[in-house]
């Protein structure tokens, strides 16, 4: 297996699998997930959109030919938690000790990653959706 590759599913599966996992607390309605997305002023509606949004983007990041759009899709969702993070909710929540916040980091370079080992697919479909190809 070439490197690239290692490292694309790696960066991939890290991300997908911390997407995933956050997945319960959102559907479920977690206390720690509804006092976010009421600090925000998006309970319930924004909670699981972004829970919809986040299932898709792990989804999307497991399939090797989708991978790349799957990284975009989670520096999307995960640009708007860390925004929030940093904004209105603090690194840490509700004495957290900034676990939320480091694992949007660590999804944010993951996905970032994987966006740039696949630059020219992204690349190439972008051109393809605006009519360049």
């Amino acid at each position: 297996m070439q490197v690239r590759t290692f490292l694309s599913w790696t960066l991939r599966l890290i991300a997908a699998i911390i997407l995933a996992q956050t997945l319960y607390f959102k559907f479920t309605g977690a206390e720690e997930s509804k006092f976010i997305f009421s600090t925000i002023g998006m309970e319930p509606l924004g909670r699981y959109l972004v829970g919809v949004s986040e299932l898709v983007a792990a989804l999307l990041l497991v399939v090797p030919r989708t991978a790349w759009l799957g990284g975009l899709m989670g520096l999307g969702v995960i640009a708007g938690a860390l925004f929030f993070h940093l904004t209105i909710l603090g690194i840490e929540v509700q004495g957290d000790g900034g676990t939320l916040f480091y694992l949007a980091l660590a999804v944010f370079v993951c996905c970032l990653g994987v966006v740039v080992l696949h630059r020219d697919t992204v690349q190439e479909n972008i051109q393809r959706l605006l009519g360049k190809a």
